[in-house]
């Protein structure tokens, strides 16, 4: 019950969640003292910090610990989450993703930034896939303020789409992505470009959909952590994203 209502994750998606982060070292401690909770609960812990962005203050009598040890265990934990970014696959020339930023209000003045929101956000780059709606890959946050087009330029995220087509809004042009026509001064779109244009907009939906799924992930809405929390969040926010989609 606890599973399914404060992490939006079946059973059988949380045991794959878990799975993963045994397999990634999370029995052991790390450092300092050996842990209270067993490792399913702290990846319990950790996936309903990322749905409810409660405080670690909250979440310590829900667990039986002390705020120090939730602290602890999202530390560490947390990047254990992480999405593996995805290779493009054998029929790359035939799939189609999809990449597009989205503005994430941070606390940390050293990730974020001023940014049309008027809050300090950080921009971050996600690859999605078309058919699928799975998230592919993420980067590292950029300062609300970057511009798209130098987000995805500086992400790296080009090397995971050799021989995929990528589809980008208009503030991709000269990014080597496929992007709508322009209309310029003088010179209307031709019918063609604009059915183009119109058929370009019904699949791009398809990430700003995805980011409204992500954002039932609270700490997507007002990230408190610092450094490379965000980054960790977003990751961990993506794989069990593709969890809940997942057959």
């Amino acid at each position: 019950m606890w599973v399914e209502t404060f992490t939006g994750l079946r059973m059988d998606q949380f045991g794959r969640l878990l799975k993963a982060v045994r397999e990634r070292g999370g029995e052991g401690c790390g450092w300092g003292r050996p842990w209270w909770l067993p490792l399913a609960e702290r990846v319990l812990l950790v996936a309903v910090y990322y749905r409810t962005n409660l405080t670690m203050r909250q979440l310590a009598p829900l667990f039986g610990v002390s705020p120090a040890t939730v602290y602890r265990v999202i530390q560490r934990l947390g990047p254990l989450l992480a999405l593996e970014p995805a290779r493009p696959p054998a029929d790359a020339a035939e799939r189609l993703w999809i990449v597009d930023g989205t503005l994430v209000p941070v606390r940390d003045r050293t990730v974020g930034a001023s940014s049309r929101n008027y809050r300090f956000s950080a921009n971050v780059q996600v690859i999605v896939d078309a058919e699928s709606r799975l998230v592919v890959a993420t980067a590292r946050p950029v300062p609300g303020n970057t511009a798209d087009a130098k987000a995805w330029r500086d992400s790296g995220l080009a090397a995971h789409c050799e021989g995929v087509t990528v589809l980008g809004d208009g503030a991709y042009i000269n990014a080597g992505l496929i992007v709508p026509h322009r209309k310029r001064a003088g010179r209307p779109l031709l019918k063609g470009e604009e059915e183009d244009n119109a058929q370009h907009r019904k699949v791009r939906a398809r990430v700003e959909r995805t980011f409204s799924r992500m954002k039932n992930y609270r700490i997507l809405r007002d990230c408190r952590q610092r450094g490379n929390g965000l980054h960790h969040a977003v990751q961990a926010v993506a794989r069990m994203h593709n969890l809940t989609l997942a057959a």
